[in-house]
């Protein structure tokens, strides 16, 4: 449906009457919210009698919280490696040199020592059964879980969840 000039001006009365742009959309019929808009905007009807937004709620007055005896704080142990490993120095071979990408093999442990972009660069080469790694390698490479971590210091976890949400 067009914009006669009855619409048009029904349409400046509800929107000074400060009617939002889906209402006026409904009264009119034919037009969507969109069409109302674009309408306004092009006739230049800025100014509002009242606004269109809802009236502010009340704020509501929080609950006193409530502050009774609290659980005893767990003490955290310290989750420092129990296993301390030494510094390994690149296995040399026969010819005095360390092992690289050319002369490791499956057997080998693989794990990099220094830096790639340096020349020194090499892997460690000792002995690496069913593993990529040398056992001191090994258990640098691979961390266990921080659960299993908690668990092996004796840490209760679902003990300690239950505390931390009944103190909520």
């Amino acid at each position: 449906m067009g914009w006669t000039d009855e619409r048009v001006a029904l349409l400046r009365k509800l929107w000074t009457e400060g009617l939002s742009a889906s209402q006026i959309a409904k009264q009119l019929g034919g037009v969507t919210r969109n069409a109302v808009i674009g309408k306004v905007h092009r006739l230049g009807l800025a100014g509002r009698a009242t606004p269109s937004r809802p009236a502010k709620r009340p704020v509501r007055a929080s609950r006193p919280r409530i502050i009774g005896p609290s659980a005893p704080r767990l003490r955290m142990p310290s989750l420092q490696p129990s296993v301390v490993i030494p510094h390994l120095e690149p296995l040399k071979g026969e010819d005095g040199r360390a092992a690289n990408v050319l002369t490791i093999n499956e057997s080998m442990c693989k794990f990099p020592i220094g830096d790639p972009t340096d020349p020194d660069f090499a892997f460690c080469g000792r002995a690496a059964v069913g593993s990529p790694y040398c056992a001191d390698h090994a258990r640098l490479a691979y961390q266990p879980s921080q659960a299993k971590k908690r668990r092996a210091a004796g840490e209760p976890d679902e003990l300690r969840r239950m505390l931390r949400l009944a103190a909520l």
